[in-house]
């Protein structure tokens, strides 16, 4: 891994990321490389895109804080 990319690593750990419609995801993850983050390990036809949620829509954000 290049070094410089560490501590930011160490910063996200613990971060939430949601699929867009603000169900929170806590399975797998990998990064695409254009940076975006997707769900499952490894990309396959049901790898989603992944949001921070100051990313999501305003009714996603509502549907992310009702859980």
């Amino acid at each position: 891994m290049v070094e410089w990319l560490k501590p930011n690593l160490v910063k996200m750990k613990g971060v939430k990321h949601y699929k867009r419609d603000g169900t929170e995801h806590k399975g797998g993850t990998h990064k695409m490389p254009n940076g975006d983050l997707h769900s499952g390990k490894t990309h396959g036809k049901t790898s989603q895109k992944l949001f921070h949620f100051k990313d999501l829509s305003k009714k996603a954000k509502l549907k992310a804080k009702s859980k």
